[in-house]
C-alpha cells in the first residue's frame, strides 16, 4: 500500500496547491474588484475623524495616508501583480499588518488570539455531537419504524428546522439574566474576577458561559448526524455478509460495531471532510449574539472594514484546511474499508 501511497499523496497535495491557488487568486480579485476603496474604508475603521466626502476627498494628509495605504496593500499594482508580491510574502509566513481591525498588529498574531477560543467552543460541539448521534443513529437503525423511531425522526427533523439566530435569541431571552429562568450567562465566555472563589467554583462558572453557545453550534449538526448514521447503518444491516455473520453465531456487539459500523463509516467519513474547516471558521452569527471574540467575529470584522491583509489570511487558512479535510477524508475511507485502494482514487 505504501507504494501507492506516496504517489497519490503526491499527486493530491499538488492539485491541492492548485486549487487553493486559484481560491486565493479568486478572492483577491473579487477583493480588489469589490466596490468602495478599501484604503478609505480602513482609515474610516480606524477612527481618523472627519468622515466626511469633502475632509476625504481635499484633506492632504487624508489623501496621503491613502497612498501609504495603497503602496502597503499593493493596490497600486495590476491585480496579478500584487497578488504575485502577496503570495511571495504569505510563503516566507509573512501575511502583513492589519490596516482596519487592528491596526498596525500582525495578522498572524491577531488570528492566533482569536483562534483558542473558536477552538474550545467547536470541539466542545463536535465532540457532543458525535458521542450522541452516533449511538442514536445505530439505535434507531436496529429498531427501525417503532414508534420511538418515529417520534425521534420527528424530534430531530423539527430540531434540524429551527434557525441558529431564532433558536439563540430564545434560549437568551428564556435561560439568561433578565429571562424566565436565568441560569445562564447572556455573554462571553468569562465572568471576570475570580476573586474569593474555589477553584470548582471557577470551573463551574467557566461551564455555564459554554453550556448556550455550545448547544446553538451543535444541535442541527445533532440532527444531521444521526439521520445519517441511522441510513448508513439501514443500508449495511440489510446485507448478506451481516446475516452470514449472525448465522456464525457472532455476538450481536460485534455484529454491530466491528462489521456493521464499520462499513456505514463511509457516510460519516465524507461529513468528517467539513470539520477541519468548521473548527477554526467559528460561527459568525453565534459569536455575534454571545458576544465570543473567536474567529467568527473577527472574519465579519474584517470584511466589513475591508482589512484586505487580514482578508486573505483567512481566506488562505479555511481554504488549506478545507483541502486538508478533503485530503484525510479520502485516506480515512481506505483504513475504514480495504476494498479501497489509493490506486483506485487517483
Amino acid at each position: 500500500m505504501t507504494d501507492r501511497f506516496l504517489p497519490y499523496l503526491l499527486k493530491r497535495l499538488t492539485l491541492g496547491a492548485l486549487t487553493l491557488l486559484v481560491i486565493l487568486l479568486t478572492s483577491y480579485i473579487l477583493m480588489r474588484l469589490a466596490p468602495g476603496d478599501p484604503s478609505k474604508s480602513s482609515i474610516l475603521s480606524a477612527g481618523t475623524g472627519d468622515t466626511s466626502a469633502e475632509a476625504l476627498s481635499g484633506d492632504k494628509s487624508t489623501l496621503g495616508r491613502n497612498r501609504i495605504i495603497e503602496q502597503k496593500l499593493d493596490m497600486d499594482k495590476p491585480l496579478l501583480v500584487g497578488f504575485a508580491l502577496w503570495i511571495g510574502r504569505a510563503l516566507r509566513g509573512d501575511f502583513g499588518t492589519s490596516v482596519a481591525v487592528d491596526k498596525g498588529r500582525r495578522v498572524s498574531e491577531l488570528i492566533l488570539e482569536r483562534l483558542p477560543v473558536t477552538l474550545r467552543l467547536n470541539i466542545l460541539a463536535i465532540l457532543l455531537t458525535y458521542l450522541l448521534a452516533i449511538p442514536l443513529g445505530v439505535r434507531s437503525a436496529l429498531h427501525p419504524d417503532t414508534l420511538r423511531d418515529r417520534a425521534m425522526t420527528f424530534f430531530l427533523f423539527f430540531l434540524y428546522s429551527l434557525p441558529v439566530l431564532w433558536t439563540a435569541l430564545v434560549l437568551q431571552a428564556v435561560f439568561c439574566k433578565g429571562g424566565l429562568f436565568p441560569v445562564f450567562p447572556l455573554k462571553g465566555l468569562s465572568s471576570g474576577s475570580a476573586e474569593g472563589l474555589s477553584t470548582w467554583q471557577v470551573i463551574g462558572q467557566s461551564a455555564l458561559h459554554y453550556v448556550l453557545p455550545v448547544f446553538c453550534l451543535s444541535y442541527a449538526s445533532f440532527a444531521g448526524i444521526t439521520r445519517f448514521t441511522r441510513a448508513g447503518m439501514l443500508d449495511v444491516i440489510r446485507q448478506d455478509f451481516i446475516r452470514t455473520a449472525r448465522a456464525k453465531g457472532v455476538p450481536e456487539h460485534d455484529v454491530i460495531w466491528r462489521h456493521a459500523f464499520r462499513n456505514a463509516l463511509i457516510i460519516l467519513i465524507t461529513l468528517f471532510a467539513g470539520i477541519l474547516p468548521s473548527l477554526v471558521s467559528g460561527s459568525i452569527l453565534i459569536e455575534y449574539i454571545f458576544n465570543i471574540p473567536g474567529m467568527g467575529e473577527l472574519s465579519m470584522t474584517a470584511l466589513s472594514s475591508r482589512d484586505l491583509p487580514l482578508v486573505m489570511a483567512l481566506f488562505a487558512f479555511s481554504g488549506l484546511l478545507t483541502l486538508s479535510g478533503i485530503l484525510l477524508a479520502d485516506i480515512l475511507y481506505v483504513l475504514a474499508d480495504p476494498r479501497i485502494g489509493f490506486s483506485a482514487r487517483d
